[in-house]
């Protein structure tokens, strides 16, 4: 018995270890842990509930930005897959390429996603079908690449020029996207129609 329990432990080790120490039930449940048993392992200090069905084992260090593990878990399918991408303005910020400080999460998820619960007020959902040359995984959870990014807040344009113009800027500053790509940005349908197009073809 005691085998089967280290046996289980291990098994839920290596998959929290890819998600900086969190994990679902359905993740525990699959490393050897019956649903009856989550509870005890609460009470008992081994693992700490965070949301309704994710957890965080005790002993784990903590992370930087641990909400963006937690609402990734959260947008896991029936399968258990994470479908939910973070973009936007809070893929602008995991990426570094501006000063925002979005008070909400933006996530993109596929047109199929469904929740039976209200969606969490954290929470700005974006539907769409991403490429997958459009994501990368980053710390446990997944976030659209800069270009990506960049094409999301131009073509929606619902935070301030300046920021956008920094963000394009920062991101060319840096070599994160080359004058090239830049310019094939630039030449998107979606990015001619935004209204910050012109201030993007004029500036340096």
């Amino acid at each position: 018995m005691q085998g089967k329990s280290q046996e289980s432990e291990s098994k839920l080790f290596e998959v929290a270890e890819f998600q900086q120490g969190y994990f679902t039930s359905r993740q525990a449940k699959a490393s050897g842990y019956k649903d009856n048993t989550h509870p005890y392992h609460v009470r008992s200090g081994h693992w700490i509930r965070v949301h309704r069905g994710i957890y965080r084992l005790a002993k784990f260090p903590g992370s930087e930005r641990p909400d963006l593990m937690i609402w990734a878990l959260w947008s896991c399918n029936r399968s258990g897959k994470i479908e939910g991408v973070y973009s936007h303005q809070t893929a602008l910020s995991i990426h570094g390429l501006s000063d925002i400080l979005p008070d909400k999460l933006h996530m993109t998820v596929p047109l199929s996603f469904r929740r039976n619960s209200t969606i969490p007020k954290i929470l700005v959902i974006h539907r769409k079908q991403l490429p997958q040359d459009a994501i990368v995984l980053k710390d446990g959870y997944f976030v659209t690449t800069a270009y990506q990014t960049l094409l999301d807040v131009i073509a929606e344009a619902h935070i301030s020029h300046e920021l956008i113009l920094q963000a394009v800027k920062s991101a060319a500053d840096r070599g994160i996207i080359t004058q090239t790509v830049l310019k094939q940005l630039l030449n998107e349908h979606s990015v001619q129609s935004s209204p910050i197009y012109p201030l993007l073809k004029s500036s340096p």
